[in-house]
């Protein structure tokens, strides 16, 4: 029987809906390569070719490995990487996986509504050597395992999202740490070494086994928009630590940390005054901190390659034990100078100011005893600070003391119980100006409001200009 124009009308329309509604349907399922995605993010490079985790069998129900997909994914398109590079998209889903390689001209981009969940099976952490100016483990003697996301030898590599999560899933790590099961160093979340040219950005890490950022031997690196989260009395959980890099900018991110938020590093004793690569032009800005057991910046203790060049500004602590830290020892060596930080609120404090020239804690008994580090040019400008205990402690070497310290236009509001001594500074040398209360004698107050120096120029990491990418699959 021949239809009617207004029934072949009304077919039709329900032929369509009927795909329309399959291809929703299909769109629905878990880890299903059909899903459609219109992307866009800023990055140091956009991609000419893009892929999806789904497209080499990544499965999203964080029950299955993905550790082979990953894999598989970055190998097959490292194929682009002379030809406008490549994109691998990893979509809503838990994705369960262990360490893997990125490589160059390359971006990995977790979807807002994505988790990726690290592996608690040890056999999908490869091992590696110990980092030549460490000499060892920081948590065993042996070697350490594979971060999670890990690069090395790369050009041009972006790790971003859509404030997609990375779950470390570091409870089984900290419990053995505690109760000294390993022989080698747990895994980071991002490690990157070795490279030029790197982004971090817009993601959430959480809950890592040890470190979460880790940038070593790195130039032009970009770490901006990370939400980073660790319960406070987890072990050695740092926020990001740029590790002998230079022209580095860490901006826009929110921690909290079992241990200090950003700890600047650049070797360990012999190891790295041999080794020899400081970090230097290093940019900290806009960033929240909660540590109550660390410090919102550690410079050191590793630092016998040197630390120079350190500009910190706008920075908010929150029940944390020390605003700026600078952490050293007799047979560190090395040199922690020209640093300089100002605008800074701390609310809850139990040290605003802390030094120390005993930190300890040598990679082994070869240390160079006669190795003393050089820590001078410190400026600190414009803070508050509220409910402080202690307002300074600086403790310096003897016979190595702690030179050109400026301390200005600074304000403490102490707790409702503080400590009696509020100053107590060994082994320095300086001035302040304008700061409550008094300093100690050791850094007499200077009576012509003397502003501690900031430097004005730009270093060249600020004149990157991020492009908009685009992904629609």
């Amino acid at each position: 029987m021949e239809l009617s124009p207004k029934s072949r009308c009304y077919q039709i329309i329900a032929i369509v809906s009927s795909i329309l509604i399959l291809e929703l349907l299909s769109l629905r399922v878990q880890g299903s390569s059909q899903v459609e995605y219109s992307i866009s993010y800023p990055a140091i490079n956009c991609r000419k070719h893009s892929a999806v985790l789904t497209d080499f069998g990544g499965v999203g129900d964080g029950k299955t490995s993905n550790t082979k997909a990953f894999n598989s994914a970055i190998a097959n398109l490292s194929q682009f990487a002379s030809d406008g590079g490549a994109q691998l998209i990893v979509p809503p889903g838990k994705w369960l996986t262990g360490s893997f390689n990125l490589t160059s001209h390359f971006t990995l981009y977790i979807h807002k509504e994505a988790v990726l969940l690290a592996s608690q099976d040890e056999a999908e952490w490869p091992h590696l050597a110990v980092l030549p100016s460490y000499g060892r483990g920081r948590d065993g003697p042996g070697g350490r395992f594979s971060s999670l996301i890990f690069g090395t030898n790369l050009t041009d590599v972006v790790v971003t999202g859509g404030n997609g999560t990375i779950d470390g899933q570091g409870a089984p790590w900290w419990i053995k740490y505690r109760s000294n099961q390993l022989n080698i160093t747990r895994p980071y979340l991002i490690e990157i070494m070795y490279s030029n040219h790197v982004q971090i950005s817009n993601v959430t890490l959480i809950n890592s086994p040890s470190w979460n950022v880790h940038p070593i031997y790195c130039s032009n690196v970009l770490v901006q928009g990370l939400t980073i989260l660790a319960p406070i009395d987890s072990p050695n959980t740092d926020g990001i630590n740029p590790d002998s890099c230079t022209n580095t900018i860490i901006e826009d991110c929110y921690i909290v940390s079992g241990d200090d938020c950003i700890a600047v590093k650049s070797g360990w004793d012999q190891y790295g005054t041999k080794f020899g690569m400081p970090t230097k032009h290093l940019i900290i800005r806009r960033l929240t901190c909660i540590s109550p057991d660390s410090a919102t910046i550690a410079l050191g203790s590793e630092m016998s390659g040197g630390i120079k060049d350190v500009r910190a500004e706008d920075i908010t602590a929150i029940d944390t034990q020390s605003g700026v830290r600078i952490k050293t020892a007799i047979g560190r060596g090395g040199y922690v100078k020209d640093i300089y930080v100002r605008r800074m609120t701390m609310k809850t404090m139990k040290y605003v100011f802390w030094m120390t020239g005993s930190y300890g804690s040598h990679p082994d008994p070869n240390f160079d005893p006669k190795a003393l580090p050089e820590i001078t040019g410190i400026n600190y400008r414009d803070m508050v600070a509220e409910n402080v205990t202690y307002s300074a402690r600086l403790d310096g070497i003897q016979n190595d003391p702690f030179t050109g310290i400026c301390i200005s236009n600074v304000t403490i509001g102490l707790t409702e119980k503080p400590q009696k001594l509020q100053w107590n500074c060994t082994d320095v040398q300086g001035f302040t100006s304008r700061v409550t209360p008094p300093a100690c004698n050791l850094l007499p107050e200077k009576k012509d409001n003397t502003d501690c120096f900031y430097p004005k120029d730009k270093l060249p990491i600020e004149n990157i200009e991020l492009k908009t990418c685009f992904m629609t699959k």
